[in-house]
């Protein structure tokens, strides 16, 4: 089963280096420009800051795959589970885990933002990505963040906190760390306080999905299909109430 693969520790920590020093470099690249006052990567929410910033962290991650799978004498399909005879029960397990999660997770996320309201006593910031997309008069993108959020994003972030994090810490005696605290992590990554607990949630739920079925890929339709039902809701929900 490819969740108990032992991955070397001296790949890992490469693998690490090498995307926190490209989200480092992209930074400080996004920060010159917008010093030397190019409006599109003006912070917090340039459109070129916002691609830059996506395309250094999760864009990067798919040349690192490619990397840390050679190193480990593996190709794609055997990393993400294409090969596996249980692949269409593992998706379809992956599906029904997102329906009945989805309200769960929506439920959270409102008593999140409620408690928040109350503690800060105004209500907490929307995520930037999200007010890009509902405020943006630009199709194309809103196509770009539609790809990145459903296909770019997942498969990225699944293979790091599921495929590599997960079983890299099982493997040191450390289950509670390869649980809890890469679920933590995957829900610190996206620095928004109202998100914070459903996507624990999520990544818990993510991390029980790759377990029981060992399928990379089951993880990472789950983690696009969350992220599309939300990008459809967030695109649809101004004409249903406009209605």
């Amino acid at each position: 089963m490819l969740t108990d693969k032992p991955w070397r520790g001296d790949a890992v920590i490469l693998f690490i280096g090498l995307q926190l020093g490209a989200v480092c470099l992209g930074g400080l690249l996004i920060g010159l420009l917008d010093k030397l006052g190019v409006v599109a990567f003006k912070l917090p929410d340039g459109l070129g800051a916002i691609v830059l910033g996506t395309l250094c962290f999760q864009g990067v991650t798919w040349g690192l795959i490619a990397f840390f799978l050679w190193q480990h004498e593996l190709n794609w399909r055997e990393a993400f589970g294409l090969r596996d005879a249980g692949l269409g029960r593992a998706l379809g397990l992956a599906v029904i885990l997102i329906l009945v999660l989805l309200p769960v997770l929506w439920g959270l996320q409102a008593a999140s933002d409620k408690l928040l309201t109350w503690w800060l006593h105004h209500p907490p910031e929307e995520q930037t990505a999200v007010e890009l997309l509902e405020n943006s008069k630009s199709v194309w993108f809103r196509v770009y963040l539609g790809g990145f959020a459903v296909l770019l994003a997942p498969v990225a972030e699944e293979f790091i906190f599921r495929g590599m994090l997960f079983p890299f810490f099982k493997q040191l005696g450390l289950p509670w760390v390869a649980w809890f605290g890469v679920s933590g992590l995957f829900a610190l990554i996206h620095t928004n306080a109202v998100t914070f607990v459903p996507l624990f949630v999520l990544a818990l739920a993510l991390t029980w999905l790759y377990q029981k079925t060992g399928n990379l890929l089951a993880s990472i339709t789950a983690h696009a299909c969350f992220n599309a039902v939300n990008l459809a809701l967030l695109l649809l929900l101004p004409n249903l109430s406009a209605t």
